[in-house]
């Protein structure tokens, strides 16, 4: 596993997908989720690309 690489994270809520992306970016893991529970009020395909990067994220070792 890269030091930077995307991967979803052990300590998940869901699936890990906004831990590893906050992670990724030096974020905040409850900043990332707020984010995009607050995301998802808007129209748009948020629900779809978090399941896509559940998908295609590796898991951590």
């Amino acid at each position: 596993m890269a030091a930077n690489g995307l991967v979803r994270t052990r300590n998940n809520v869901i699936a890990g997908v906004c831990g590893g992306l906050a992670r990724r970016f030096g974020l905040s893991p409850f900043l990332v989720r707020v984010l995009f529970v607050v995301s998802c009020v808007l129209p748009g395909p948020q629900v779809v690309i978090y399941i896509v990067l559940w998908i295609l994220m590796p898991k951590e070792r």
